[in-house]
């Protein structure tokens, strides 16, 4: 049998080697290694194409949290709403169920003053939680935390490793900790209020379920637009459930919460379980809980895709954070976790 490597086991082996790499609390330097086009695998499986289309011939196959190096990207003619196809080695995956990510280094903060916290996103792929009890000391919990996700932070311990990591605040699971130099403490000026001067009557926010196009405007004028993922008409598993679909009809942001833990709070469900913890720059409109938010686990706006929520990237659900109200100012994002008040109006309609 020959010992020679493909140049895709080569890339396999190396994304693992990468990846090891990457997520080392030690930080080791990777050189000229450019991440500025890597995509993580945010499902099962995503297969390769011979040609940027799904009927084309598959010639392979990335698993769930794979890393994959991205050489360029092309507009085909399918699917109309998401066309994006990047090459990859071997052909093309269609970007539906990938996400791009980066690995970004963090200098652990000195100290979080007692009574306040700190929001931070994750800045590598993924990043492993671990929680700690006198009984069993470190345990490694699931799900993993993703890149882009929005974590409370209020302490900083020795973790496993010995090296500094932050004691993660969760609403649903209590607390957990991470590596702080997977943990990016979100700076102010990221987070300050949009055009706050303005009234609540001067900004409205619209959501056509039709083209899955969300419109901001102020006074009447249009001042931001982006596609969308609404809710999947028929996903619920049983009559019982709360319905997948997307409400209609004329609503007001009720509470926006910058971290939210989406699922039951099953710290050791496995990868396909509905467990979503940092859920980014959430605005709920609903009683029972529909909100705008940012998406770590798809990029394929344009498609219903949710539970019933408006699913939106990550930078765009941060704007809508920023400029819809009820209000809120980074002063009291250091210790308050909600601002809940009758906030932005919101159309829904097709």
């Amino acid at each position: 049998m020959s010992s020679k490597l493909t140049r895709r086991d080569f890339l396999k082996f190396g994304g693992l080697s990468m990846a090891s790499l990457a997520f080392s609390p030690l930080a080791p330097s990777l050189g000229g290694f450019d991440d500025s086009d890597i995509v993580r695998v945010a499902t099962a499986s995503v297969s390769v194409y011979r040609e940027p289309s799904d009927k084309s011939v598959i010639t392979g196959t990335w698993y769930r949290d794979d890393l994959v190096h991205v050489y360029g990207q092309v507009t085909a003619e399918e699917p109309t709403y998401n066309p994006v196809w990047y090459r990859v080695w071997g052909g093309y995956m269609h970007r539906a169920r990938l996400q791009r990510v980066k690995i970004l280094y963090n200098i652990p903060l000195d100290l979080i003053p007692e009574g306040e916290r700190r929001l931070v996103d994750v800045s590598v792929p993924f990043t492993q939680p671990y929680r700690y009890t006198k009984t069993y000391g470190w345990q490694v919990l699931n799900p993993r935390l993703y890149y882009g996700s929005v974590h409370w932070v209020d302490q900083i311990v020795d973790g496993p490793d010995g090296t500094p990591y932050y004691r993660i605040f969760d609403e649903l699971t209590g607390m957990y900790y991470a590596p702080a130099i997977h943990l990016r403490p979100i700076p102010h000026e990221e987070i300050t209020p949009i055009s706050p001067e303005l009234s609540w009557e001067d900004k409205h926010i619209e959501v056509n379920l039709t083209t899955q196009v969300l419109t901001a405007y102020e006074k009447g004028s249009t001042v931001f637009q982006t596609n969308i993922s609404s809710g999947l008409p028929n996903a619920r598993r049983n009559p019982k459930e709360i319905s997948t679909k997307t409400p209609e009809g004329k609503f007001n942001v009720q509470e926006k919460m910058p971290s939210k833990h989406m699922g039951n709070g099953n710290l050791l469900a496995d990868a396909d379980g509905y467990e979503l913890p940092g859920v980014p720059w959430t605005c709920f409109f609903t009683d029972v809980g529909h909100a705008f938010h940012g998406t770590y686990w798809h990029e394929n706006f344009g498609s219903p895709m949710s539970h019933g929520c408006i699913n939106m990237r990550t930078e765009e659900a941060r704007w809508i954070f920023r400029w819809a109200l009820p209000p809120h100012s980074t002063q009291e994002l250091n210790t308050e976790y909600y601002f809940r008040g009758y906030g932005t109006s919101v159309e829904i309609h097709y």
